[in-house]
């Protein structure tokens, strides 16, 4: 029986974390890119077949990114050099054009096998991808589905699967037109979140021969994969504080996994050396931004917290109040994984209030009646979307909606102090970001939203409308008032 090792590493959701960082105490650096490159490079120089796989979302989350649009993201991740590499939501953050372009950056390959150009029914992307070490063949195939790509959702010429029965039928066909390839090991690269992954698995005919699932999008932590239907999943949680690392033994007569080792490993100065040139080259890109954006934009009256996207918080209190007095809406529903730091204040330089509010979004203004209006909140406060992958939000002051876990309904819904009725009219603001997906995140039809009038722009940037609000608002602060109360 002939048994061959390879060591696969895999990252998911790096969000162009570029710069190490102190850990607390102890004077030891921990992430960054350069930190995890001297990491992989060691593997590769000690591993005979070692393979580095990233699960999506390499891009947003890091002002350097944002500022070069991806670009100093992509020339980075050409310094680490991933042998394949798969799509996530934030991929298409700065458009598909600019999408498309970086994708021409890369020197590795990107994969997916479930977008597809709608008029002439050809995939976007290359669906799969052989990798060789050794005597080994490994077959990865890219997913991605549409619960994660809002923003292509209203998009005429790109569409994906929708349901996970469909994805498992893409990536039934891929298999087993490949399956004389001789393949090794089959390994799903999905930026799906973990309990899609779960699902996924399940509809799996594990005749297929599927034997590792490398997910993304939840920032899921484990302790060990979960095994379902014979197929093991992981992830490695967000950021590059540490990287996923599976040791594997494989029967190349079987194409079967006959024993292996998983391990988060910590990313820190202790386990490698940094890249010193790939540090260098952050170096430039870091250098530049620092000189722009060191700029003191505000002085908030105290730090303000956003701890959990899941409950009220006080900068999300703070953001949707001035997003309901620029537009002058009854009820502003602020999107609170568009809020990216843990806590903001009390000094915030042009930095902080970018890493902060990354996204340069539409904000739009739509009347419905008060039984519309009910229908959103009932469906945004339900438990199973605040488990951590669904869409929840920040309210204005003046709005307080009051939700029964138990029975899992709305109990009451007040607007100004008055409870909402169904026959009245209210105005409300959102993001585009949420407008264009409003029947899967709002369960609100476009057209319904439509019919008192059309939605109107307010403001072609979000940020822009943020930023000048808090240049001429100085000492201000927010607390948690039970604006969103649970039962």
């Amino acid at each position: 029986m002939p048994i061959e090792r390879l060591t696969l590493l895999h990252s998911n959701d790096m969000h162009g974390d570029f710069l190490a960082e102190l850990r607390a105490g102890e004077g030891t650096l921990i992430g960054g890119l350069s930190l995890l490159a001297g990491y992989i490079n060691q593997v590769r120089r000690t591993e005979e077949n070692a393979i580095f796989a990233v699960a999506g979302d390499m891009l947003q989350g890091s002002l350097i990114d944002t500022e070069y649009r991806g670009i100093s993201t992509m020339d980075v991740m050409n310094y680490l050099a991933p042998d394949v590499v798969t799509l996530g939501n934030h991929e298409f953050d700065y458009g598909l054009p600019q999408l498309l372009f970086l994708e021409k950056m890369a020197h590795f390959p990107i994969v997916n096998a479930n977008l597809y150009l709608k008029p002439y029914n050809r995939r976007l992307m290359i669906p799969y991808l052989v990798v060789q070490r050794g005597h080994i063949r490994v077959l990865f195939i890219g997913v991605i589905t549409e619960k994660v790509l809002a923003e292509l959702s209203r998009d005429p010429l790109i569409s994906t699967f929708i349901s996970l029965a469909e994805v498992s039928e893409e990536v039934r066909r891929i298999v087993n037109a490949y399956k004389s390839e001789d393949i090794d090991l089959t390994v799903l690269l999905t930026h799906i979140g973990y309990e899609a992954d779960v699902e996924l698995a399940a509809l799996l005919d594990p005749t297929l021969g599927v034997d590792i699932i490398i997910g993304g999008h939840s920032h899921t932590i484990l302790d060990k994969p979960t095994v379902v239907n014979g197929i093991l999943i992981t992830q490695a949680g967000v950021g590059t504080d540490q990287i996923g690392r599976f040791d594997l033994q494989i029967d190349t007569d079987e194409d079967r996994i006959v024993a292996y080792e998983w391990q988060l490993v910590p990313i820190d100065s202790r386990m490698a050396p940094p890249d010193s040139e790939l540090e260098a080259h952050i170096k430039r890109y870091s250098e530049a931004v620092d000189h722009k954006y060191d700029a003191i934009l505000c002085h908030l009256a105290r730090t303000l917290t956003h701890p959990d996207r899941t409950i009220e918080t006080e900068l999300g209190n703070l953001t949707a109040d001035i997003l309901a007095e620029v537009s002058r809406a009854d009820v502003a529903l602020m999107g609170s994984g568009a809020i990216r730091l843990p806590e903001l204040g009390p000094l915030v330089t042009l930095r902080d209030f970018i890493a902060c509010f990354p996204f340069a979004d539409t904000l739009t203004k739509f009347n419905i009646t008060g039984a519309r209006l009910k229908r959103i909140f009932s469906h945004i406060m339900r438990p199973e979307n605040r488990t951590g992958q669904g869409e929840c939000y920040q309210v204005n002051a003046g709005v307080q909606a009051v939700y029964d876990n138990a029975a899992r309904q709305l109990v009451s819904l007040q607007v100004r102090g008055e409870p909402v009725t169904d026959d009245r009219v209210y105005s409300v603001c959102v993001t585009g970001y949420h407008l264009r997906s409003c029947a899967q995140f709002l369960s609100i039809t476009y057209e319904e939203l439509s019919e008192i009038p059309r939605p109107r722009t307010i403001a072609t940037s979000m940020q822009d409308v943020l930023e000048e609000y808090l240049r001429s608002n100085q000492n201000i602060a927010r607390k948690v008032e039970g604006r969103l109360a649970y039962l």
